[in-house]
């Protein structure tokens, strides 16, 4: 369990996808260029399983944008995409409106 204020210091925002295509020598990783407003960032997330990359390019996402940047198969990711999963599928969560890019989720 965390306390409200642990939970507070995550930062979910909106971002737009920009570029969404495969990893290089990975079966599970997509590489996005995400606009969050004010600057433009890269994230890998593993769900290629899932989805195609051509079918996210301008969708709203749901990520956590103050994670530190980390470093998978070469490429550096700068924050995460939230998805539900269970045993046999996922969902990224999109969003239904046109939201801003970079409008924080509350």
């Amino acid at each position: 369990m965390i306390n409200i204020d642990e939970f507070q210091k995550i930062e979910l925002k909106i971002a737009k996808v920009l570029e969404c295509t495969p990893v290089e020598g990975s079966e599970k990783l997509l590489k996005f260029k995400l606009s969050l407003g004010s600057e433009e960032r890269q994230i890998l997330s593993g769900i290629a399983k899932y989805y195609k990359p051509e079918d996210l390019i301008g969708k709203n996402i749901v990520i956590i944008s103050n994670l530190e940047p980390r470093t998978i198969m070469g490429e550096v990711s700068q924050g995460m995409i939230l998805a539900g999963s269970d045993e046999n599928s996922l969902s990224a969560l999109f969003t239904d409106k046109d939201l801003a890019p970079g409008s924080p989720i509350r």
